[in-house]
């Protein structure tokens, strides 16, 4: 029960990564906030979760959305009294657009997803921290935030974003008892990595080159593992950091 009786809201946890992070937190005692733009995924995790834990409640969410987020902020202060740990998850992939392929489209959503939708929810929710003497982000990048050959080109650009205003708020807020870190791991076995269309050719040829190096896929426990890790207490010496997660990859 490391993170019993803390509140704690996850972004994109209909599925995948986030559904294993939400139903981890759960089992460790939490109370959940279950955020995604899927509804159905969000309406069926919710019923699930609330067999472990009855403090499970579910919000239909789109992070680009800034109403959506502060109303999902909001109303968990409202029912829990606070907010003790946000997990910024949401996010899409870029089709591995190398460099001369980026599409506008393809570019302003996954930067307006995956940079903006974290930008959005922490605004929101370090006023609330520092009014309640401190909270916890866990951010999730890519090892395309540490490396520069692993992904499309906007995929990599977003991520970097992400791993800078982690280190941001770290080292602005921690004083105040904040703590922002970020995890960045390699593939992944989800739904999501598997559903990919419209692939750019160039862009993934150049992207796997070395595949050869890498260790195996990851699994969504592997990441819920270490995402409990960095929300509980036991991580409270950690900030700004951001954290490979990849078997290996970014060490060769």
């Amino acid at each position: 029960m490391r993170l019993e009786e803390k509140v704690a809201i996850i972004t994109g946890s209909g599925n995948g990564i986030g559904k294993a992070i939400a139903t981890r937190f759960a089992h460790e005692g939490a109370k959940v906030v279950i955020a995604d733009f899927d509804e159905d995924a969000l309406t069926k995790t919710v019923e699930e979760l609330k067999e472990v834990h009855e403090n499970v409640i579910g919000f239909n969410v789109n992070v680009v959305n800034e109403e959506d987020v502060n109303k999902m902020i909001d109303r968990t202060i409202e029912k829990f009294g606070r907010v003790d740990i946000l997990v910024n998850n949401a996010g899409v992939l870029d089709n591995m657009q190398a460099a001369p392929n980026v599409e506008d489209k393809v570019w302003n959503r996954v930067m307006d997803i995956n940079v903006g939708g974290v930008m959005r929810t922490m605004r929101k929710v370090i006023p609330a921290f520092v009014k309640q003497g401190g909270g916890t982000i866990v951010n999730m990048a890519s090892i395309t935030a540490l490396t520069g050959g692993r992904g499309g080109l906007t995929y990599t650009a977003a991520k970097h974003a992400v791993a800078g205003m982690t280190k941001n708020v770290a080292s602005h807020y921690g004083k105040q008892g904040i703590r922002a870190n970020a995890i960045a791991p390699s593939q992944v076995k989800t739904g999501l990595t598997h559903s990919m269309d419209h692939l750019d050719k160039e862009g993934m040829e150049l992207a796997i080159r070395g595949t050869n190096l890498m260790g195996e896929p990851l699994s969504v426990e592997d990441i819920s593992n270490i995402t409990v890790f960095l929300a509980s207490d036991e991580s409270s010496a950690i900030n700004g950091v951001v954290l490979a997660t990849d078997n290996g990859w970014s060490a060769y």
